[in-house]
């Protein structure tokens, strides 16, 4: 199976944020985003692993500041690290508004996806190798949450997470 790099699997989805999509305070709803949000992280696991995907986690999505009504979304997703048949991806949503030319990260957020094949059974994916020293950090850091999100959905127990304990126990 062929290794592949990060920037493989590199998306940009861009949105423009209509009435439809917001509540009653001018804001995108937060459910819609993260529709977007879970299309985006799919199409980057998809190429990298060329087969079907599902969701498997959402980690914290925290809201730093709200899109706007008018206002352009574009969401950057990309994998971090491919494990057997795991993928992590990270997000980036940036908010814009075009006629004041401003544009701010609205929030970001890390998805697990896995791969299947044509029997709906978990397949193995490609090894992503890391290119730049921020993609080596944030394949590093990705053995860590992946063994945190284990842990709190109870299928890891906490003294076998030795990358995690590593961090708080010397």
């Amino acid at each position: 199976m062929k290794t592949k790099k990060p920037q493989d699997t590199f998306v940009i989805m861009s949105e423009l944020v209509l009435p439809n999509d917001t509540n009653t305070l001018g804001n995108l709803m937060g459910g819609k985003l993260m529709h977007w949000m879970d299309i985006a992280a799919a199409i980057a696991s998809q190429k990298h692993c060329n087969c079907p995907v599902v969701t498997a986690s959402v980690d914290n999505v925290s809201f730093t500041n709200p899109i706007k009504l008018g206002n352009l979304l574009t969401i950057e997703a990309k994998l971090t690290r491919s494990f057997n048949t795991s993928m992590e991806v990270y997000l980036r949503v940036w908010g814009e508004d075009l006629s004041a030319q401003y544009k701010y990260l609205s929030n970001e957020a890390y998805m697990t996806f896995v791969a299947l094949d044509p029997n709906g059974k978990p397949h193995k994916v490609p090894e992503l190798v890391p290119e730049t020293d921020l993609e080596q950090k944030m394949y590093e850091g990705a053995l860590r949450r992946r063994q945190l999100r284990l842990i709190l959905g109870g299928k890891m127990k906490t003294e076998d997470a030795g990358e995690l304990r590593a961090l708080f126990i010397k």
